[in-house]
């Protein structure tokens, strides 16, 4: 079988091309980056040494979709994947949505040329942002929790939210950009009878990850920690009570393996793939770990509160237990365990990874 991973050269889309090599044989991957991420250009050398054909490219670009070679499967991980993006300075809001949305349709007319099945990464940011902060909620051991009390809420439940709770606007251009994706990956499957997946992913986060504050928050926060770097907890009281659930990439790796069987029949829409309860944390209790792990270390706090920022956001993976027996297998201390090692073997690692 062979499959394109695009974005190959990320956190996510290295390690899933690592993992799958390492659990099945017979299978071909190809890759294409535009190395833009600063240290993408890091994993380039080890993927082609692992037997990955790594291609340098642009999805923006069908040009450089051209030339690559038919494959069977496409796993899209190419993404501009900060809540900020298209806000900030450092991303424009053209690029994000030419990044995330056109660079999308560019991928899908390449399966639609190689009769490729597509799956996509999608993202838990698709949720709805006036509905997630409207959450009653309450404060439980340093950090957000659902109101004992509260009221009937559409597609939440005591272990997340479910893919029925609302996607309407505002999301972010982040969050609008791959939920458009979404509809147009689907659109596409039942247009050109192509197998399409959704996976709409919780926090991703392990060793190797390039973290920032808008994006990666666990792998930025203990490095940070680590190399004593300052921190700071922003809006909700300043507290650092704001909680969201992490989940290792390489737990993906059977489920893709099953969405990619030629017997499955094509699911009805997206499904969430998420830590759950058992793999969430808030900021304030990871600097506690963070502090038991490394020492003592200060952290400021900023009571203003960001456009984009939400108290808590736990995805229920319930679908995906149900449809495809998934579920999370690397527990939370692993993934933090991971990420420390990998900052002290590693101390400059947030260095390689600044916006120029």
């Amino acid at each position: 079988m062979k499959i394109l991973i695009t974005g190959v050269c990320g956190f996510v889309g290295s390690t899933l091309a690592r993992e799958l090599l390492n659990s099945r044989e017979g299978l071909q991957i190809l890759g294409i980056d535009n190395l833009s991420r600063p240290g993408s250009e890091l994993n380039r050398r080890a993927l082609i040494e692992d037997g990955v054909v790594v291609r340098h490219g642009d999805i923006r670009n069908p040009s450089d979709l051209e030339s690559l070679p038919a494959v069977d499967w496409v796993i899209d991980a190419a993404a501009n994947p900060s809540v900020l993006a298209g806000i900030s300075d450092v991303t424009s809001s053209r690029q994000l949505i030419e990044h995330n949305l056109l660079g999308t349709v560019d991928v899908l007319e390449y399966c639609k040329r190689s009769s490729a099945g597509f799956i996509m990464l999608s993202t838990s940011r698709v949720y709805s942002l006036s509905s997630l902060v409207k959450l009653s909620l309450e404060v439980r051991n340093q950090a957000f929790v659902l109101c004992s009390n509260r009221s009937s809420e559409k597609g939440v439940t005591e272990n997340g939210i479910t893919e029925s709770f609302p996607t309407t606007p505002p999301l972010s251009l982040y969050g609008s950009s791959k939920l458009a994706s979404e509809i147009l990956a689907l659109e596409y499957g039942a247009a050109f009878h192509i197998p399409v997946y959704i996976n709409r992913c919780g926090v991703l986060a392990g060793a190797g990850q390039f973290g920032k504050p808008d994006q990666g928050i666990f792998s930025y926060w203990i490095h940070s920690y680590y190399n004593r770097k300052p921190l700071k907890y922003i809006g909700f009281g300043g507290l650092g009570y704001q909680v969201r659930d992490c989940l290792h990439p390489r737990d993906l790796v059977p489920l893709l393996l099953k969405q990619m069987q030629p017997s499955r029949e094509r699911t009805g829409g997206p499904i969430n793939v998420g830590g759950g309860v058992e793999n969430s944390l808030s900021l304030a209790r990871l600097s506690e770990w963070c502090a038991a792990t490394f020492g003592p270390h200060s952290i400021e706090r900023d009571p203003q509160e960001r456009q984009f920022d939400v108290p808590w956001l736990i995805l229920n993976a319930t679908s995906a237990k149900e449809l495809w027996d998934w579920y999370p297998v690397t527990p939370l201390e692993d993934i933090l365990n991971e990420i420390a090692n990998h900052a002290r073997e590693n101390p400059r690692w947030l260095d390689w990874s600044k916006e120029i």
